[in-house]
């Protein structure tokens, strides 16, 4: 491999770095749930977790990582935060996946290394 193309590689791995923490930010279950419940509108971590079926301190935890990717936004009102998506592309990307999910089937579900039983996530 010539100097050339090694430096193409790295450089093809660094400006993939930032999509790859994108998809790991989603790749939680409760993360994602998260996403999508917002996607509906905005909410308190009291409306996510009874929504969602998840504690308290996960709620907070996973809103945490997702305001600090920039996914999502909080707007105080007194001593309450509501919680909103911070992008409208993340509609766009969330309907996209939808339409891959059916296009593929079960082919991700079962894939040996993040389909359902090889969970991978961050944060």
């Amino acid at each position: 491999m010539s100097i050339i193309e090694r430096e193409a590689q790295v450089a093809s791995r660094a400006d993939a770095e930032p999509a790859v923490a994108l998809f790991r930010s989603l790749g939680d279950p409760a993360r994602l749930a998260i996403v999508r419940r917002l996607a509906v509108g905005e909410a308190r971590v009291a409306e996510l977790t009874r929504d969602l079926g998840l504690a308290q301190s996960t709620v907070s935890s996973h809103v945490g990582c997702l305001k600090d990717c920039g996914l999502v936004d909080g707007r105080m009102e007194g001593r309450r935060v509501y919680y909103s998506l911070a992008r409208p592309e993340l509609l766009d990307m969330l309907a996209a996946a939808e339409t891959l999910l059916a296009a593929t089937g079960s082919a991700v579900a079962l894939c040996p290394t993040y389909g359902m039983d090889g969970q991978d996530s961050a944060c």
